[in-house]
C-alpha cells in the first residue's frame, strides 16, 4: 500500500477501492471542528475563573472562532477547487493543530480569543473540503449514504464535545480541551495522505477573488453583528457591521450576476430545492445550536451536574441522530426528500415545544425525550439536504457547494445563539428581578446575579460563605449579646442565600420554556416555508436531471 495516495480522483476509471476509509478520514477532519465549539460550552466555567474573563470577554472566547470560520469558507472553498482539495483539507488541519496548541498555552482572554481565530481559519479551510473531497470520491448513487454518514458525524460531535471535555476537566485543566485537537488533527493529515485522493476541478477558470473578497466582507460583518448587536447592545460597532453587511452583500450580488465565472452563481437560489434546503439548514441550527446554548447551561448549573456528567447525559442526542440518519437513508429514495425534512423539521419544533415544560421542579428525566426527539430530527433532516446542495453544482465547484452549505449552518448557528441566547438573557433577568423583589438584595448584587446564571449561583454562594463565616465568629464570641447577634445574621444571611439559590434556578428554568416556545414558533414558521419551497418527489427528480445536465455542460466548457 502506498504511503501518499496520488492518483486523483478524477482519473479513475471506476470507483475508488478505499473509498470508505477515505470517508472516516473526511468524518474525523469533520468531528474535531464541530467539537471545538461544543466542548467549549462545558470549559467556559473553568476558563472563566482561571482567566478571569468578562462575559463579553467569554462571548468572543465562543465567537473568535465563528467570525473567520464563517466568512472565509465560500472564498477558500473556490480555491481548494482551483488548486486542490486535499492540500486545503491538510493545510486546514495544520492551520487548526495550530490554533489548539496556541490556545493550550494561552494565559490570558486576547490569548485565548486569537487561538479561536486562528482555529476558526483553519476550519473555514476544512470543512468545505471534506464535502468536496466526499463527492468527488463517492460515484452519485452512493453519495447520498455517505452524506448521511457525514451527517451523523456532525450530529455526534455535538454530543461528543461536552462528553471528552468533562473527561478531560476531571483531572486536568480547559486548557486540555484544545490540546486534544492535536494528535486528531495529525492523525487526519496522515489518514488524509495515505488515504483520500487528491482532487481538485478539471476544468476551473480564473478564481473570482472580487466575488470572493466581497463575501468575507459581507459574511464576516453580517456574523459580527449577530454577536454584537444582541450581546453587547446596538451600539455604534453594531450599526456599522449592519451597514457594511447590507451594502457588502448587495454588491456581492451584483458583482456575481455580471461576472462571467462568479465565485457564487446567486441565481442558484432561484431553485426552490436549492433555497429550500438552504434554509432548512439554516432554521435548522439556528434552533439547534440556541437550545444546545442554553440546555448545557441548565444542566451544570441548575441540576448541578459536573462536566463529564453534562457529556454523558447528552448522549441521548448522539443515538438518535445515528438512529434518524438510518432513517432517512431509508425513507428519502421511497417519498422524497421534502417529507423527511419535512418531518425532521417538525421534530425539531416539537422538541423546542416540550422544552416549554421545564419549570423549577423538572428533572433530567424531563430533558430526556427533548433530546431523542431533537436528535432525530437532525438525522431525518440535515444529510438530504446537504445532498440536495452538493447535487447543485458541477463537479468544478464541488468546494464552493461545500462552502455554501456549511456557511447556512454557520449563519443559522450564529442566529441561534445569538437570538435565543440574548432573548434567554433578558428573559432569566426580568424573572430574576421579579422573583427577588422585596427581599432586600442590594442593588449591586442583584446586577451582578442578572448578568447571568452562573454569576447568579455565584452571588448565592456569597451570601452564604458570610454566613458561615458570621456563625463562625459567633461561636468563638464570648459576649452572648453580640453571639446572639451574629447568629440571628448568619441565620437571615444562609436563607437569603438558599432563596437567591432558589430564584436563580426558577427564573432560569422559566427563561428557558419562554426561549424554547419562541424557538419553536420560528422553526414551526420556517417549517411551513420550506415545505412550501421544497418541491414534490416527481417535481425534484426532473430539476435533478436538469441540474445534472446543466452541470455536465459548464463542466465540458
Amino acid at each position: 500500500m502506498r504511503l501518499v495516495m496520488t492518483e486523483p480522483a478524477e482519473r479513475m476509471d471506476r470507483p475508488y477501492a478505499r473509498r470508505w476509509w477515505a470517508l472516516l478520514v473526511l468524518c474525523l477532519s469533520l468531528l474535531i471542528i464541530v467539537m471545538a465549539n461544543t466542548a467549549l460550552t462545558v470549559a467556559a466555567p473553568d476558563m472563566t475563573e482561571d482567566l478571569g474573563l468578562s462575559s463579553a470577554d467569554l462571548q468572543w472566547v465562543i465567537d473568535g472562532y465563528t467570525v473567520p470560520y464563517a466568512a472565509l469558507m465560500l472564498l477558500l472553498g473556490a480555491t481548494g477547487d482551483k488548486y486542490s482539495r486535499r492540500g486545503a483539507l491538510v493545510l486546514g488541519l495544520v492551520v487548526f493543530g495550530g490554533g489548539a496548541v496556541s490556545g493550550y498555552l494561552a494565559d490570558s482572554a486576547t490569548a485565548v480569543i486569537a487561538a479561536r481565530a486562528v482555529m476558526g481559519a483553519g476550519a473555514a479551510m476544512i470543512m468545505p473540503a471534506t464535502l468536496s473531497l466526499l463527492a468527488a470520491t463517492f460515484p452519485r448513487a452512493e453519495r447520498a449514504k455517505a452524506i448521511t454518514l457525514w451527517t451523523a458525524t456532525a450530529g455526534l460531535a455535538i454530543a461528543a464535545g461536552p462528553l471528552v471535555a468533562g473527561a478531560l476537566l476531571e483531572h486536568h485543566g480547559w486548557s486540555s480541551t484544545f490540546l486534544i485537537n492535536v494528535p486528531v488533527a495529525a492523525l487526519a493529515i496522515v489518514g488524509a495522505l495515505a488515504l483520500v485522493p487528491p482532487s481538485k476541478a478539471g476544468h476551473h477558470g480564473r478564481i473570482d477573488y472580487g466575488g470572493g473578497l466581497l463575501s468575507v466582507v459581507w459574511i464576516g460583518a453580517l456574523v459580527y453583528m449577530i454577536i454584537e448587536g444582541p450581546h453587547f447592545g446596538w451600539g455604534a460597532k453594531a450599526v456599522t457591521a449592519a451597514v457594511v453587511a447590507g451594502v457588502a452583500l448587495v454588491a456581492f450580488v451584483l458583482w456575481e450576476l455580471r461576472h462571467p465565472r462568479p465565485v457564487l452563481d446567486v441565481r442558484r437560489f432561484t431553485d426552490r430545492g436549492f433555497a429550500g434546503s438552504n434554509l432548512a439548514v439554516a432554521l435548522f441550527f439556528l434552533a439547534v445550536f440556541g437550545a444546545f446554548y442554553y440546555l448545557t447551561q441548565h444542566l451544570q448549573f441548575v441540576l448541578g451536574y459536573d462536566a463529564l456528567d453534562t457529556g454523558l447525559r447528552m448522549l441521548p442526542l448522539a443515538g438518535a441522530v445515528f438512529v434518524g440518519s438510518a432513517l432517512t437513508g431509508y425513507l428519502t429514495p421511497r417519498v422524497g426528500m421534502k417529507w423527511t425534512v419535512t418531518a425532521g423539521m417538525v421534530g425539531g419544533t416539537a422538541a423546542l415545544a416540550l422544552l416549554t415544560q421545564i419549570d423549577s421542579g423538572s428533572s433530567y428525566g424531563d430533558f430526556v425525550a427533548p433530546l431523542i426527539v431533537l436528535g432525530l430530527a437532525i438525522g431525518l433532516a440535515l444529510s438530504p439536504c446537504t445532498d440536495a446542495i452538493m447535487g447543485a453544482f458541477p463537479e468544478s465547484e464541488l468546494g464552493v457547494g461545500g462552502a455554501v452549505n456549511d456557511t447556512s449552518l454557520e449563519l443559522g448557528g450564529s442566529l441561534g445563539i445569538a437570538i435565543l441566547g440574548s432573548l434567554l438573557a433578558t428573559s432569566y433577568s426580568g424573572h430574576l428581578s421579579d422573583a427577588t423583589a422585596g427581599r432586600g438584595l442590594p442593588a449591586s448584587s442583584l446586577e451582578t446575579a442578572q448578568d447571568s446564571v452562573g454569576a447568579g449561583y455565584a452571588v448565592a454562594q456569597g451570601l452564604g460563605g458570610k454566613a458561615r463565616q458570621l456563625a463562625e465568629q459567633a461561636a468563638h464570641t464570648n459576649d452572648p449579646q453580640q453571639a446572639e447577634r451574629l447568629k440571628a445574621q448568619a441565620g437571615q444571611l444562609a436563607d437569603g442565600a438558599r432563596q437567591m439559590a432558589d430564584a436563580v434556578g426558577a427564573s432560569f428554568s422559566d427563561s428557558v420554556a419562554h426561549t424554547s416556545l419562541v424557538g419553536a414558533v420560528v422553526l414551526g414558521v420556517g417549517t411551513v416555508a420550506v415545505a412550501l419551497l421544497l418541491p414534490g418527489r416527481g417535481k425534484a427528480v426532473e430539476e435533478s436531471a436538469e441540474e445534472g445536465r446543466q452541470a455536465e455542460s459548464v463542466g465540458a466548457r
